[in-house]
């Protein structure tokens, strides 16, 4: 399974890029010398990327020891995960350090502890479903502030799925469409401090904004494709579109700061810009799927 088989590459081959020529630029520039892989050592396609509150960067690959820890002068720190997964799709940090690795192929979400250990999974490994339980090819798990966990189920459904920080079913909303509340690959999902659930509608080419229960707040569709979303501390958001190849700072009302980023496979272009996180220090780091890669910058 690959973000490249026949059908999906039809759906990027039909991509409507939203023209941002005119947008106000976001000045950064690409640190060349990250990671510091070591020798014989590689990434594959690489769908996923999260930081934690030291900048140690965990990438999510789908090639040998696809979960990978740096530490942040890009020294490898740890590298593990054979066998556990199918097909790697995003990963994420909750608020106490805990990793959750969302698997499309597998059709379950993942959490694992600090020192490596799984204390959850969400749905039923290699059985898709549609159901309290079970996922048709998730794509991103997001986390509220009140504890709640928030999956969008994108490939094979088209809904968002959401949970007790126990891993209970709460609900789930959505439906395959366009209309206010429905989706065609949800594809990401964030939560602000306020409960507000942003969701990445990729092949809508839209923002769409709920709830903490999934009631539909409003919609941003001027800004491209989002692929991968995060809010900044400060209440910035994010997003990378790996349609135009390019990054998005949006406000939380939805209003435009700046981009940067265009295609191609030189430090600074992207491949399928797929994942993005924020460190607190403003770098910010893109894992990209064609390029086999994840990127890192700077603020000028």
């Amino acid at each position: 399974m690959s973000e490249t088989t026949t059908a999906i590459g039809q759906i990027y081959q039909n991509a409507r890029i939203v023209d941002g020529s005119k947008w106000p630029r976001l000045n950064y520039k690409p640190d060349p010398l990250w990671p510091r892989l070591p020798d014989n050592t590689t990434f594959e396609e690489t769908p996923g990327i999260a930081v934690d509150s030291r900048e140690h960067a965990y990438v999510f690959h789908r090639g040998e020891n696809p979960l990978m820890e740096f530490a942040p002068d890009g020294t490898l720190r740890r590298a593990w995960g054979n066998r556990m997964f199918v097909w790697p799709h995003s990963v994420k940090l909750d608020p106490e350090g805990n990793i959750w690795a969302v698997d499309g192929g597998g059709h379950m979400i993942v959490k694992i502890d600090p020192a490596g250990q799984v204390r959850m999974v969400l749905g039923r490994k290699q059985t898709p479903g549609e159901t309290e339980e079970n996922f048709n090819q998730p794509t991103d798990v997001g986390f509220g502030p009140h504890g709640d966990i928030y999956v969008t189920d994108g490939y094979g459904n088209s809904r968002v799925v959401r949970y007790t920080k126990e891993g209970r079913f709460i609900n789930a909303w959505g439906r395959k469409g366009t209309g206010p509340g429905e989706f065609d690959m949800p594809h990401s999902v964030v939560v602000d401090r306020t409960g507000r659930v942003y969701i990445g509608d990729r092949e809508n080419y839209r923002i769409q904004v709920f709830t903490r229960e999934g009631e539909y707040i409003t919609q941003w569709d001027q800004y491209g494709s989002p692929w991968g979303m995060c809010i900044t501390p400060d209440d910035y958001l994010f997003m990378c579109d790996g349609h135009a190849n390019r990054v998005v700072k949006l406000t939380l009302d939805g209003k435009l700061e700046g981009t940067f980023g265009v295609p191609g496979k030189m430090p600074g272009e992207f491949g399928y810009a797929h994942q993005i996180a924020v460190a607190p220090s403003g770098n910010i780091y893109i894992a990209e799927i064609v390029n086999w890669r994840v990127q890192k910058f700077i603020p000028r």
